[in-house]
């Protein structure tokens, strides 16, 4: 097996490779985002596409994705359902024979079990989502969502032992930075990136105050900052 590496993309989108080489991207927002320093056109292998919900900053190019490279689209029942009625995804690209999961299920994945948590935040269809991602070598990952904080991330933490965290700390539409803070000791995760942060003007400009806050509220968990294109190699 080979390493874990998590590519930030900006915002919350996300690539995971897992040891076994299965790309996995989470909240594909490529065109249109600011903070995106990959294009489009160098996304070439993709097996797994998660979206936790259906805001335009969270499906993204999905389809495009989808439909360049066959990848198989993991999301909310409705969301996906959208996708295949008014987008044209082919029903055999969707999890679970074209139904899509919902909050609580796990999906097998070629050895990666991919489990959806609840998130509270809003979308047109369905509920907004968070992801666990166990990867083949026993890794887990959390992708939240867009999300605020809420007391049952300390059962998601006992639960699944999380390695690293990917959690927003841009206010505003999410968890401000004392509330992400505040989510690690409940989370307990080994390592943390923050997201969802700088790409508006209307978010944080950063994530210092989050780091700062990290390091008063879970001196443990590690801080991983990231630059949109940079890589973190989980261990």
């Amino acid at each position: 097996m080979g390493d874990v590496i998590v590519k930030w993309h900006g915002h919350a989108n996300f690539q995971i490779t897992s040891a076994n080489g299965k790309n996995i991207l989470i909240d594909p927002w490529f065109e249109g985002n600011p903070s995106c320093a990959t294009p489009l056109s160098d996304v070439k292998s993709v097996d797994y596409i998660l979206v936790t919900h259906d805001h335009f900053d969270h499906v993204g190019q999905a389809l495009d994705i989808a439909q360049a490279t066959g990848a198989l689209v993991v999301g909310l029942v409705e969301t996906v359902a959208k996708m295949q009625n008014e987008m044209g995804l082919p029903q055999e690209q969707v999890v679970n024979g074209g139904f899509g999961m919902n909050i609580g299920g796990t999906a097998d994945l070629d050895g990666i079990k991919v489990t959806m948590t609840q998130a509270f935040h809003s979308s047109a269809t369905g509920t907004p989502s968070g992801f666990i991602v166990r990867l083949e070598n026993g890794k887990t990952i959390y992708h939240s969502g867009d999300t605020g904080i809420f007391g049952t991330m300390a059962t998601l933490g006992e639960m699944y032992k999380l390695d690293l965290a990917l959690l927003p700390v841009g206010s505003c539409f999410t968890m401000d930075p004392y509330q992400a803070a505040y989510a690690l000791t409940l989370l307990k995760p080994k390592a943390v990136i923050p997201m969802h942060y700088s790409t508006f003007p209307i978010l944080e400009p950063d994530a210092s105050e989050f780091v700062k806050l990290a390091k008063e509220k879970a001196p443990k968990v590690k801080v991983v900052t990231l630059n949109p294109g940079e890589e973190y190699k989980l261990v």
